[in-house]
């Protein structure tokens, strides 16, 4: 069993237009690169985990899904970053299913398909049902950017403004 980091897609790695669904469109937030090439050096494999009710709502089909999948893959393998495996839950929030964060499903799948230990992982996300599936997992909570969360939230471990600086936190917390 190892340790890994689970990361949410959309206002993480990348700008969110909303209901992303032009592969073209696909755009890394500034400190995207080099923070997770950090993690990927300090031996940790990257794992993402995204809800993405548009495809359950109608917006856009599950191959319109891939196709964004894929070109965020290839802009993160141009700038030497490689992601471990990749998880999506198409349903809305009111199919009401396991994969669906802030349920944990997707990350306990990922752990299972991974042989990652969730106790000594870290789950990195926008918003608080990201932080909220990474705690209920068993895992270290990031949050990225300013997204509302109560004070002394028990889902949060800590708030960075971007996957640089959450990476120095995770780096700089645990042995890897």
């Amino acid at each position: 069993m190892r340790r890994a980091v689970f990361l949410d897609r959309d206002n993480t790695i990348n700008a969110d237009p909303g209901y992303l669904s032009d592969p073209a469109a696909v755009r890394l937030l500034p400190g995207a690169l080099a923070g997770l090439r950090r993690m990927q050096a300090g031996g940790l494999p990257l794992i993402l985990i995204s809800n993405q009710a548009g495809v359950g709502r109608g917006y856009f089909d599950q191959a319109t899904m891939w196709a964004v999948h894929g070109q965020l893959v290839q802009l993160l393998e141009a700038g030497g970053v490689q992601l471990a495996g990749a998880y999506y839950c198409p349903h809305t929030p009111w199919d009401e299913c396991p994969c669906r964060k802030p349920a944990p499903g997707m990350l306990f799948q990922a752990a299972r398909e991974h042989e990652i230990d969730l106790k000594v992982s870290f789950m990195i996300g926008d918003k608080p049902s990201d932080v909220e599936a990474g705690r209920r997992a068993g895992c270290r909570t990031v949050l990225i950017g300013a997204a509302s969360l109560p004070p002394r939230s028990p889902f949060v471990d800590t708030v960075c403004p971007d996957l640089t600086a959450a990476a120095a936190w995770i780096l700089g917390t645990v042995e890897v």
